[in-house]
């Protein structure tokens, strides 16, 4: 369910201990949907609901986006946020503008 210590693989830009990410849906998800995704912090925004999540891996990114799926939300943007995961290397990763 976490991380599993000495994975030893590491995807291309993806620190060892996980990364932050926004990850945003299309309108205001209902308490009940956010009681789903306990894990994250929830905002809702005006046409939109944003999801951090802090420390991810690959794994729980997937797990997520499967349990926005089955949820039925429209995925609009996930997003790897600069921060602390990583933090100490000089290299920036293949994030978009």
């Amino acid at each position: 369910m976490g991380a599993q210590a000495g994975a030893g693989h590491e995807r291309a830009g993806t620190p060892f201990g996980g990364s932050d990410f926004e990850i945003r849906v299309r309108g205001r998800v209902g308490t009940a949907l956010a009681s789903a995704f306990g894990e994250l912090t929830v905002r809702l925004c005006p046409a939109e609901t944003v999801l951090y999540g802090a420390g991810l891996d690959q794994a729980a990114l997937y797990g997520i986006l499967d349990r926005i799926q089955a949820l039925g939300l429209e995925l609009l943007e996930v997003r790897r946020l600069p921060g602390a995961a990583g933090a100490g290397g000089g290299s920036a990763g293949p994030e978009g503008p």
